[in-house]
């Protein structure tokens, strides 16, 4: 394990598609990340979803129903 200011990390292997480590590796440069904060965060919304913790499907279905209502105001606030 080593130690950031923000918190202990452990170390860990395992073992990927190249393709799909690619894609993060890519993404992680196009956002100005670094691999592993991605990665992370990855991780962490994947278990969010296993544990039930992320937004209510009516909380989904209302945003989506929102931005069906509004595209055009929302492509507007975006430029």
């Amino acid at each position: 394990m080593y130690h950031d200011d923000r918190m202990t990390m452990q170390k860990f292997s395992s073992q990927a598609k190249p393709e799909l480590l690619d894609e993060v590796r890519a993404l992680a440069a196009a956002e100005g990340r670094q691999f592993q904060a991605v990665l992370d965060e990855a991780l962490t919304e994947w278990v969010e979803r296993k544990k039930g913790e992320g937004p209510r499907p009516e909380v989904i279905a209302q945003l989506k129903a929102s931005i069906a209502r509004h595209r055009k105001l929302y492509e507007d606030l975006a430029r």
